[in-house]
């Protein structure tokens, strides 16, 4: 039996400056099977009074729009105006640890009522003078309660290794889910690009070790040791056979592009990554030589744009 079709979304975080409604009808009018959701003040804003019923109203929008989604939590300044990502799962205060875990357990709650697939969340980097054994007690501590909302709402909760983080690696994953235990509801989230960036193995073998725990894909384009997301085409991922490695496990969760830092060309990026996946996905399929991007695509900045 072939793989079914992988499904893809674009993430809101790349479409900052778009009201999240627009955001939703341009991936819906582009053909994205999904959205890759950051909760965060422009959008949907999990600390606001309203956010039950914003939530609410969401939810039936993706409904509209046949949009299926997952939950991203790595708002930059969603919690503090002054530190980005801050604070962490690792903060030395442990009040300002528990405002980290209230958000994610706020975001398990919204995924649950928006119907989502996951909930992605990272650990954040190491504290100045913080020593390795502690900074890995305090994410397992910090996570227990955020999985044991997951498991009540019956969402997964991928975490994601970030260059730079505490968990930065695949490896890293596996010592977390050791040292919790092995939780059901505690998965990973795979980002092409960072596997490119700092993974021994190759993005393809990475999708292909990371298959059992994988509920959440980001992708984008990267170059080695060079932790920069780029369109697709500017770095040096070969995306056919990383395509048909994913779809080979049977992944069925969405697969969205992460450009945050080309938000300010969020709908050019937008229209030019989706053409590029399905052209990707039916070369894998079709077992033909890697795409390339047509000239002046999907790189090209719209004139008059400005970061």
């Amino acid at each position: 039996m072939s793989p079914l079709p992988l499904r893809f979304g674009y993430g809101t975080n790349g479409l900052a400056d778009l009201r999240l409604d627009d955001a939703l009808a341009l991936l819906a009018d582009l053909g994205y099977d999904g959205v890759g959701l950051t909760l965060d003040h422009m959008h949907l804003d999990p600390l606001a009074p309203d956010a039950a019923t914003r939530t609410r109203q969401v939810a039936h929008r993706l409904a509209d729009l046949g949009l299926g989604v997952t939950v991203e939590t790595g708002a930059r300044y969603v919690l503090d105006p002054r530190r980005k990502h801050g604070p962490s799962l690792l903060d030395p205060d442990p009040d300002a640890r528990a405002r980290r875990v209230d958000l994610l357990v706020r975001a398990v709650r919204i995924a649950a009522d928006l119907g989502a697939h996951a909930v992605h969340c990272f650990s954040g980097i190491t504290p100045s003078g913080t020593d390795e054994d502690t900074a890995w007690k305090r994410l397992a501590e910090t996570l227990t309660p955020v999985l044991d909302a997951a498991t009540t709402e019956g969402i997964p909760l991928a975490v994601e290794p970030e260059p730079g983080h505490l968990l930065a690696t695949l490896a890293d994953f596996h010592r977390l889910r050791d040292a919790l235990g092995d939780p059901g509801h505690l998965g990973l989230t795979l980002d092409i690009g960072h596997c490119q960036c700092l993974e021994p193995l190759s993005p393809v073998d990475c999708v292909r070790a990371a298959a059992p725990w994988l509920r959440h894909v980001q992708i984008e384009d990267m170059r080695r040791g060079v932790h920069e997301h780029l369109p697709f085409g500017e770095g040096e991922i070969d995306f056919p056979p990383v395509l048909a490695a994913l779809a080979a496990t049977g992944y069925q969760g969405l697969t969205v592009v992460e450009l945050p830092r080309h938000s300010h060309a969020g709908p050019h990026y937008a229209e030019l990554s989706l053409p590029f996946l399905h052209r990707a996905a039916a070369s894998a399929t079709a077992d033909t030589p890697p795409v390339a991007p047509s000239p002046g695509e999907p790189s090209a900045t719209p004139e008059g744009s400005t970061p």
